[in-house]
């Protein structure tokens, strides 16, 4: 059984989509790092666990505008639970069972640096929770981004603590924290908290975080497979390769859009479907619509032509997210924080590393460039249809009867609806900022908005993906016997045989599409034909 270690500073962003994905994984704390919390815990309880302590943010005062309250020592323990009961205050469905884990996570990771000060036991109860499989439902609506995921948390914070109120999913039952803690023997259900446990608990964005690293990561798998549509579509459209030449892209060199070129080049390698004698071959539908005869394209459309220039951003837009989401992966972002002091003992700081806008703007940044990739596939599925714009493939790559049987238009406009609730996602929510809390926070990041709708642009355009996938599929089948002795490139006929091993080609006329479209999208969030398209050429993206 593999376990992972903590310490605060090496988790990668694998590793959190790995054990939010895998109940298998264990997770444990570093020795290191349980020392570290030991010490500066005793440091705590033997200094500062008196009234004569000076004032220190949210471990003896109150928060927000009770900054300047002090809360006694015999009401720390009272002031805790409090603090949850008060930040409860989340609406709408609860975040996945995968967010959720990799939500507690990244806490005790942030705790494990020992920047937050909680003690040793919380660390220890969060994971004892993501071991045993105890996933704290956590409303995704509520969270500004701004002290962290407040609401949120507190919901996870109350889970910890055995709440009555509190609920988790457990074995696939949606439960009392308190049954379930009893269920699965990880300890005492009451676990009471002390000085900064609580506000370590709900301070920082790591709600939003946790959604970010996986749809970060769902992105990048996401635009390896929009590569793979893009190569079957070229092969079906028996496209001009002169558009991918290394030469032109040197030209203008952004790595993103090099690095497209290279992807389709390695994918389309052996391919004579993209050749000027495939090209000559006029197919019927093109032979009913005109009397001309072929005249040599000289170049292609701009889904098919300026693709690198268009998939490149986005290559190099993950490239900097993946940089965002593995800095916030290792950082401690509650407040305040506890340091060292040169000669011993600590000190608290209180700073706003709490603050969500890196990953507020990253999340904005994710949505747009997913959006506009998923833009550009549906005008090819657009194009694959149409045999004004397709040269000549079957309308509809429909089968059958004619007009007894449509084809798949329809598909195509239900990603065409997919596309325009993408754009409308696309609006920033990392520029929108309304002051809460009698204008304590007067300037809030908006992130767990931000991760929820780039997020849900990434889930969409898996569709659209692997719906291109499908009709390009299509498009070869029912073009085979006009093109014989022409193949396919080596990625490409590894990817098209996969697509054929799973989804039959729609050949006797029109059929449940709706299977066609759940099975499209599972080739992309299962990575099943890029799999395929590794085994036989190697990773290509």
């Amino acid at each position: 059984m593999t376990t992972i270690l903590i310490d605060g500073f090496t988790l990668t962003a694998e590793q959190v989509v790995a054990v939010a994905r895998n109940p298998g994984i264990k997770v444990g704390l570093a020795d290191s790092s349980r020392a570290a919390l030991k010490e500066s815990r005793d440091y705590i309880e033997a200094t500062w666990m008196n009234d004569d302590a000076p004032m220190m943010y949210s471990f003896n005062t109150g928060v927000g505008l009770l900054k300047d309250t002090r809360v006694k020592v015999e009401h720390i323990e009272l002031f805790q639970t409090q603090l949850i009961k008060a930040h409860a205050a989340g609406m709408g469905e609860p975040f996945s069972e995968e967010v959720s884990r990799a939500t507690m996570l990244l806490r005790a990771n942030a705790f494990a640096s020992n920047y937050s000060a909680p003690r040793v036991e919380v660390v220890d109860r969060l994971l004892a929770f993501l071991n045993a499989g105890i996933h704290p439902l956590m409303p995704q609506k509520g969270s500004v981004g701004a002290s962290g995921d407040l609401a949120p948390l507190a919901y996870l914070a109350a889970a910890i603590a055995g709440f009555d109120e509190a609920e988790v999913m457990y074995q696939g039952r949606r439960m009392r924290a308190a049954e379930a803690i009893e269920q699965a023997g990880i300890g005492p259900v009451k676990f009471d908290l002390k000085a900064k446990d609580a506000s370590a608990l709900i301070n920082g964005c790591t709600a939003s975080l946790a959604v970010a690293a996986l749809a970060a990561h769902d992105a990048r798998h996401l635009l390896s497979d929009a590569c793979l549509s893009l190569g079957l579509t070229l092969e079906a459209m028996r496209a001009d390769m002169s558009a991918f030449d290394p030469r032109i892209h040197k030209a203008r060199p952004h790595p993103g859009q090099i690095k497209t070129a290279a992807i389709v080049r390695k994918l389309l390698e052996g391919s004579t479907r993209t050749t000027h004698e495939a090209r000559a071959v006029q197919f019927p539908e093109e032979l009913r619509r005109t009397d001309i005869p072929y005249t040599p394209r000289i170049q292609d459309v701009y889904s098919l032509r300026c693709s690198p220039q268009v998939y490149g951003p986005v290559f190099d837009a993950l490239d900097y997210i993946d940089t965002i989401v593995t800095n916030e992966t290792n950082s401690a972002t509650d407040n305040p924080l506890i340091f060292g002091k040169e000669g011993g003992g600590f000190e608290i700081i209180s700073g706003g590393n709490f603050h969500g806008q890196y990953l507020a703007q990253a999340m904005d940044l994710l949505a747009m460039a997913v959006a506009d990739l998923g833009s550009i596939c549906e005008r090819r599925i657009n194009r694959l249809i149409d045999p004004t714009l397709s040269w000549g493939l079957p309308r509809n790559l429909m089968s059958g009867i004619r007009g007894v049987n449509t084809g798949y238009p329809v598909v195509q406009c239900s990603m065409s609806s997919l596309v325009m609730e993408n754009r409308t996602l696309c609006m920033p929510g990392s520029v929108d900022s309304v002051p809460a809390k009698g204008n304590s926070e007067d300037h809030v990041s908006n992130s767990t908005w931000c991760a929820r709708k780039a997020a849900t642009v990434v889930e969409n355009t898996q569709y659209i993906v692997g719906v291109e996938m499908l009709f390009a599929a299509q498009a070869l089948t029912m073009t085979e016997g006009l093109l014989p002795g022409f193949v396919l490139g080596k990625g490409t006929q590894a990817a098209y045989e996969e697509i054929r091993r799973q989804i039959p080609a729609c050949l006797d006329g029109d059929r449940w599409f709706h299977d066609d479209i759940a099975a499209a999208r599972s080739f992309v969030k299962s990575g099943s034909v890029r799999a395929a398209v590794e085994a036989r050429i190697g990773r290509f993206a």
